[in-house]
């Protein structure tokens, strides 16, 4: 399998003033050896000498013997000349060659002519397998590394059957517009006749989208749409769902979570309106190598699929490196906390190395407003050296506007910009050829995740750079200090739950206004006796009614998929729009509006701020004017958190671990202007109402007297419990695909439902979506590497780097770090010596 597992080797974070400007730029290395040549480019560039120690993984891609990061724990004392350089760990990934077979006898000849000229001589194995499974009629998903060709498995046998049946058609589904507009291109580049492919987004014009209603034979879209236009008015489309014979699922990892549970009901609205007008598709599904493919795809799509994971494509070579920004001594945090240099400054300063360099680079970040800063940074940077290449340096995002986002794609696909900063938009799938180095600006939560975002790194024959850049967050430094928790370690299972009521009670009554639902519907398609449970509740509410024959939607006129949102919280989205000229800037989502686009919040867009004046939840819009201040802002939020229903409980003696049902009531009760480099300038209070939100979690209560012994009395024990749900909810994303912000938690020296010292780690959704679930299965694995991580963190008292939180309401304190260490030994000691009772 690529990608799967690698070594690292060196050490030691560095303390340096400031990031140096850019290098000049070398003449270009051997292609063979360019991925060493620009890490030592990036290092010349931190002022480090650039004498690299790179290992070569084994043949089985795995960590050598004796390789770096094998210690559990880092000495006492802090050593400043280990401490000069910011590689932690850096290996080379050798090429890997291909093996391509026969093209199969059942491909018309010209639907494989059309390949031959568009470079593709032969299918890979695992092409050809999976093709074959698609062409019998078999359901089928292909979970291969990033750039291994998943797209001919599902091209084969649809342009193979759109062929041969006029008659047919074939409907793709992708999560982002981007690759639905590259697969889009690739598709029309063929140049194969009768095709008639058509997009369908929310970009698309409305006499586009009647011409593809009509006779498009190949309609790319999004669940979005298929959602909020064909589902709901599936009679417009009776001619295009009868002849249905494929339809494509890509990228299908990224639905997880509660995004994952809607699209799942999705598709399984879409079968059953498919069979309404006679057809059976099969499904074809694309997916990055994740944990037990074959088993999710299922949980995806209802029925019975098989799986494709032997990856027989070629792979170019990559060098990676492992990096931790410095220490800045002359500055303090929150409560005097160390600080590191951001990782979006680190991530600046690399893209305008690598740009001076003439190196085209992605730097992936976490957020939109992160992309915007580190593009804006290493624009600033490279003025120094070249302005020039100031035009050739870009961010990209979600939120843009559609031609602003067209624009920018074209751009990178002609080699035009050099280097973009990018949330995770340009993560999945995107044919950009040619790119000599990827900048990962923090841990993207999964192994999956990042591995897919490095993969856009050597799509070509050419070999490349990749850099994981730590954040100052608990699972960076995790990563950072036992690296073999990313190598070779096994990758993720997608965690979804179709079941959960608060998706499935919205997602029923679409079903029910699109077709009357049956008892054969509930019991064979939407779950059974959960189903039906809460088909009870909705007909109690008079959302629905129940006739003998089945449950009917009252208001046909009407369409509850428009009032249904998929992706967010349920809330709908909020328009970021300009006071002065009335122009939408973008858009964020409902829930989290509050902490992103409070009164006084900093936004920015396409390299510019602007401050929100105001915001309006009920009107769905918040005002903003444009501004440039010196600070950025993060907002504070308290929560309580309420026990409904324990589902599971275990005893272990002075340790009791909990999971179930609770009701979270949190407030933003405020925010913090900040200097770039994290420093705080002033707390400024607001008064937000307040959001309730029916989850579920995980949680455990300790003995009083037992802490006591510990050395934890009554004045220590709240800054002790607060430090070890911080750490914990941040090592949560290692052991389930989330982020940290879809996670919460609570602790509490006397929690009211328990009468003893409490620590919750609930999911941030409603009815929750699998994380604390799978939290509560692998609790004493968690915490240990909650325990490491702490211990491993070179701070004396507590950073964000182990047991600060981003987010904390308190303003993180108190904190003890030593003592969240003695909480988590007491937990985990009593784990392991007392057998679970109950």
């Amino acid at each position: 399998m690529r990608d799967q597992a690698i070594g690292w080797a060196g050490d030691g974070p560095v303390l340096v003033e400031g990031p140096p400007d850019p290098v000049a730029p070398t003449a270009p290395a051997p292609r063979s050896a360019r991925g060493l040549e620009l890490l030592n480019r990036v290092l010349a560039g931190s002022g480090v000498d650039p004498d690299v120690p790179v290992v070569e993984v084994e043949a089985d891609g795995t960590l050598p013997p004796g390789a770096a990061g094998d210690t559990e724990e880092l000495e006492d004392e802090f050593d400043p000349a280990e401490a000069a350089n910011p590689l932690r760990h850096a290996v080379r990934l050798p090429p890997r060659p291909g093996r391509a077979v026969a093209w199969p006898a059942w491909a018309p000849q010209e639907v494989v002519e059309a390949f031959r000229r568009a470079g593709v001589a032969r299918p890979w194995s695992h092409q050809a397998e999976g093709a074959e499974l698609a062409h019998a009629g078999r359901d089928v998903v292909v979970a291969t590394g990033t750039a291994s060709g998943k797209s001919l498995v599902y091209q084969l046998p649809v342009l193979s059957r759109l062929a041969i049946d006029p008659r047919a058609t074939a409907l793709y589904l992708s999560p982002t517009k981007a690759l639905a507009a590259d697969q889009l291109r690739a598709l029309r580049e063929l140049g194969l006749p009768d095709v008639r492919p058509a997009a369908l987004d929310g970009d698309t014009p409305m006499d586009e989208r009647d011409w593809a209603r009509r006779h498009a034979r190949w309609i790319f879209s999004n669940p979005d749409m298929l959602h909020r236009s064909v589902l709901p008015r599936h009679g417009r489309w009776a001619g295009f769902l009868r002849k249905l014979a494929f339809v494509v699922v890509d990228e299908c990892h990224t639905y997880r979570g509660v995004f994952g549970s809607h699209v799942a009901l999705l598709l399984r609205r879409l079968l059953r309106v498919a069979a309404r007008y006679g057809a059976r598709p099969t499904i074809v599904l694309a997916s990055a190598t994740v944990a037990r493919p074959g088993e999710f795809a299922c949980r995806l799509t209802g029925r019975e699929v098989s799986a494709v994971t032997e990856d027989s494509s070629p792979s170019a070579g990559r060098t990676v490196a492992l990096w931790e920004p410095p220490l800045l001594p002359e500055l303090s945090g929150e409560n005097g906390a160390p600080v590191r240099r951001p990782a979006s400054t680190e991530s600046s300063r690399m893209l305008a190395d690598l740009v001076v360099e003439g190196a085209r680079s992605l730097a992936f970040v976490r957020s939109r407003r992160g992309a915007e800063v580190t593009a804006l940074g290493a624009q600033r940077l490279v003025a120094d050296v070249d302005p020039d290449l100031v035009p050739r340096i870009s961010a990209y995002r979600g939120g843009y506007l559609p031609e602003e986002r067209r624009a920018l794609e074209s751009a990178l696909m002609r080699g035009d910009l050099l280097g973009v900063a990018t949330t995770n938009a340009l993560e999945l799938g995107v044919d950009i050829a040619g790119l000599d180095a990827v900048v990962v600006a923090g841990f993207p939560g999964t192994r999956a995740s990042f591995w897919q975002q490095a993969g856009r790194a050597g799509r070509a024959a050419d070999e490349a750079l990749v850099v994981l850049v730590a954040r100052d967050d608990p699972m960076d430094t995790y990563l950072v200090h036992h690296p073999r928790a990313l190598i070779g370690a096994p990758v993720e299972s997608c965690v979804l739950d179709p079941g959960n009521p608060y998706v499935l009670a919205p997602q029923l009554v679409c079903a029910a206004a699109e077709m009357p639902l049956t008892e054969a519907d509930v019991a064979g398609v939407f779950g059974g006796a959960v189903a039906e449970e809460v088909l009870a509740e909705l007909v109690e509410d008079g959302v629905l009614r129940r006739r003998p024959t089945g449950w009917f939607w009252p208001t046909p006129r009407e369409q509850p998929a428009a009032s249904v949102d998929i992706r967010g919280s349920g809330l709908g989205q909020v328009a970021l729009v300009e006071a002065g000229t009335g122009r939408m800037l973008g858009t964020v989502d409902g829930a989290s509006a509050p902490g992103t686009a409070h009164p006084g919040a900093v936004y920015l867009h396409r390299g510019e701020s602007y401050v929100v004046d105001e915001l309006d939840l009920d009107a769905g819009v918040a005002l903003v004017h444009q501004e440039e201040p010196d600070w950025r802002t993060d907002a504070r939020s308290n929560s309580d958190v309420e026990i409904v229903a324990v589902r599971a409980r275990s005893d272990h003696g002075p340790v009791s671990v909990y999971f179930g049902d609770v009701r979270v009531t949190s407030q933003v009760v405020g925010y913090q202007r900040r200097t770039p480099d994290g420093t705080v300038l002033e707390t400024v209070p607001l008064d937000m109402p307040a959001q309730t939100l029916e989850t579920r979690s995980v949680w455990y209560t300790i003995d009083e007297g037992v802490l006591a012994d510990a050395g934890l009395d009554p004045a220590r024990l709240p800054g002790a419990l607060h430090a070890a749900e911080h750490a914990a909810i941040g090592l949560l994303p290692l052991f389930a695909i989330c982020d940290r912000w879809d996670i919460g938690g609570l602790s509490t020296a006397l929690h009211p439902d328990t009468g003893l010292p409490t620590v919750f780690v609930h999911d941030g959704h409603p009815g929750g979506a699998g994380l604390a679930e799978r939290g509560h299965a692998v609790l004493e694995r968690w915490l240990r590497a909650t325990r490491e991580a702490i211990r491993n963190c070179s701070c004396r008292t507590g950073c964000p780097s182990c047991v600060q939180s981003p987010k904390c309401g308190n303003g993180n304190n108190p904190l003890d770090k030593a003592g969240a260490v003695r909480v988590l030994d007491l937990v985990i000691g009593a784990l392991v010596r007392h057998p679970a009772v109950g």
